[in-house]
């Protein structure tokens, strides 16, 4: 028989009777952990002699040399968004000028969350890239809280403390929709992504601005809330024609959804852009392949990822580095279907 296995977080957290997170917290020196709580952890630490893998390696100052690029989204989300393959592309690429290692980590459910927590906590990476950020994602909090460097690519909402990289979402959707309205068109719809992110309200706010600075109308009745799917870009245009049947634009807050949008523009019969223009966001291929080729506003994915992981590498490097917010510019491509 070998020795005696040597004990994890998870088995400290089941000895003082608290989460994992909680354990990750004492160890890391957070305030936001009750006295109670703390007493009964470190009295588990001692009686089973637990030592943090990057103690026991005497590395607590020193490097792993990688970083983790986490998604918290499912494996069909992640093959079917363009935008996530092209953040990798300008992550990987970034790195590859350094000699840092990237993990790709889903996190789709609680179990998932709880391993990332002990992977952060035990420092086995250096810092840790958060792609499609949700308001209410408690990982943002929970890896300000580890002290671990952590970059955004997104934001949580306008006040967002951690560094982060977006592009300029409200400036592009109301170049869209400005684009909508110099066409001719008066009823412009849109099909937002879900509101619990701050990339999908910015979109809507741009909408709302070019509408309202031109006094046309922008109600609750031109708002269809999407999912940033095809599947839910189809829904949302199904739901908007029987509101407003007689739109004559819509903005699509991502290329995914409005290619679902036209499927169900041609299904009820609507000429596409002569009945009803569209617009998209991201500038992806399937703007490109879609037919008629779909006007968009593209947003740099690629120097999204090479930007956040370069903002890591900084943080990582220079622990007193200022965390930094960067917007890059979007620009509008228009092609046949406005």
């Amino acid at each position: 028989m070998g020795g005696r296995q040597r004990p994890t977080i998870k088995t400290v957290a089941a000895r003082a009777g608290v989460g994992r997170t909680t354990v990750s917290r004492v160890i890391n020196g957070s305030e936001l952990v009750s006295e109670k709580a703390r007493a009964a952890v470190l009295a588990a630490i001692a009686e089973l002699q637990y030592v943090p893998n990057s103690v026991a390696r005497g590395l607590v100052t020193s490097k792993t040399n990688s970083v983790a690029l986490v998604i918290p989204e499912s494996e069909s989300r992640l093959g079917s968004e363009p935008y996530f393959s092209a953040v990798i592309r300008g992550v990987s690429a970034a790195l590859a000028e350094t000699r840092t290692q990237l993990q790709l980590v889903l996190v789709r459910d609680q179990g998932e969350r709880d391993q990332l927590t002990e992977s952060v906590a035990e420092r086995r990476v250096d810092g840790v890239l958060l792609v499609s950020v949700h308001e209410h994602d408690p990982l943002p909090g929970l890896l300000e809280d580890l002290g671990l460097p952590t970059v955004l690519a997104g934001r949580r909402g306008p006040g967002e403390s951690l560094a982060h990289v977006h592009s300029d979402n409200t400036g592009g959707a109301a170049a869209a929709v400005r684009h909508l309205l110099s066409r001719g068109r008066s009823k412009v719809a849109t099909i937002t992504g879900p509101l619990d992110m701050d990339v999908a309200r910015s979109r809507l706010q741009g909408w709302r601005e070019a509408l309202t600075e031109a006094a046309r109308p922008a109600g609750e009745e031109l708002v269809a809330a999407g999912d940033f799917t095809e599947a839910g870009g189809g829904i949302a245009m199904r739901s908007l024609l029987e509101q407003v049947p007689d739109l004559d634009a819509v903005f699509v807050a991502s290329d995914v959804m409005a290619a679902g949008a036209m499927v169900e523009l041609r299904r009820a019969g609507r000429r596409i852009p002569d009945d009803v223009a569209v617009v998209g966001f991201d500038d992806s291929i399937i703007a490109r392949h879609s037919s008629p080729p779909l006007t968009t506003v593209r947003q740099p994915v690629e120097e999204i990822g090479s930007t956040i992981a370069h903002l890591l590498l900084e943080e990582i490097n220079d622990s007193e580095a200022p965390r930094r917010h960067v917007v890059l510019p979007t620009q509008l491509v228009v092609r046949d279907s406005s």
